[in-house]
């Protein structure tokens, strides 16, 4: 095994890991949609940063810690639905992002590229994994508890809308992680899908929350073993890998029934 894939791979593990975690939560809260929409809004600031040779994923954050902050003042200033406002945001972004993002890049931006992706990066994308996982863990609890009711995580003393927030840039960051490495397009499912299968397994939530980390974790790391053996693009690997293990999963629910 070279040295190069040895980092590709320890990067999707800890991305995949970082965004299995993350979207257990966003099931529980019935947010699917979010993390998918989340995705897109990275696709401008990934624009921005490659025509001023930035890294890509720094222009994602930018953009996605700009777009998180909107959501959630307009959440909680506005009349208008979170899922609508997270419409407004996805469809102008991707207009944007398509718009003005340069014709060669498009389709890396779009769906990721190994090849691209540095040991400077990886070493990063798998420090701040780690840094998005023990976060998580630590609020986890009083994000379960608004996730079951704002109104008793309110009456226990839990700030609900700065928890909130803290879990969507959670949820940005690690989206800006993996834009690069599965791209806009496909980054969201990254976070959702693993999720989707550990839930069709678990009975506690802990074996919900670790079985969601194992199955980022595996799809990641079987999707860059194929795609680099096989020369295609690593993103629709890693996310039908990961609707593999769904299917599974779910085969085995209704078997054991």
């Amino acid at each position: 095994m070279t040295a190069s894939l040895l980092f590709l791979l320890l990067t999707g593990a800890a991305v995949g890991a970082a965004a299995g975690y993350l979207g257990s939560f966003m099931i529980l809260k019935r947010m699917s949609l979010v993390g998918d929409a989340l995705s897109h809004v990275a696709l401008p600031g990934m624009a921005i940063a490659i025509m001023w040779h930035t890294s890509p994923i720094i222009g994602a954050l930018a953009a996605l810690t700009l777009a998180v902050i909107g959501i959630w003042h307009l959440q909680n200033h506005s009349s208008v639905y979170p899922d609508a406002l997270v419409g407004i945001f996805f469809t102008a972004s991707l207009s944007i992002g398509i718009l003005i993002t340069p014709q060669p890049d498009l389709l890396e931006a779009l769906f990721g590229d190994l090849a691209t992706i540095s040991v400077p990066e990886s070493l990063l994308a798998v420090f701040f994994s780690l840094v998005l996982i023990a976060v998580t863990y630590i609020i986890s609890r009083r994000l379960l508890l608004t996730t079951i009711s704002e109104d008793l995580a309110t009456t226990s003393g839990i700030p609900v809308s700065k928890i909130n927030l803290i879990y969507y840039l959670l949820v940005g960051a690690v989206v800006a992680l993996g834009v690069k490495f599965v791209g806009t397009l496909l980054t969201g499912a990254l976070v959702i899908i693993p999720a989707a299968a550990a839930k069709n397994l678990s009975r506690s939530l802990t074996a919900y929350s670790l079985l969601s980390i194992f199955f980022g974790l595996a799809s990641a790391v079987i999707g860059v073993l194929i795609a680099r053996s096989t020369g295609v693009a690593p993103g629709p690997i890693v996310v039908l890998t990961s609707v593999t293990f769904f299917l599974v999963t779910l085969v085995l629910k209704s078997l054991s029934r």
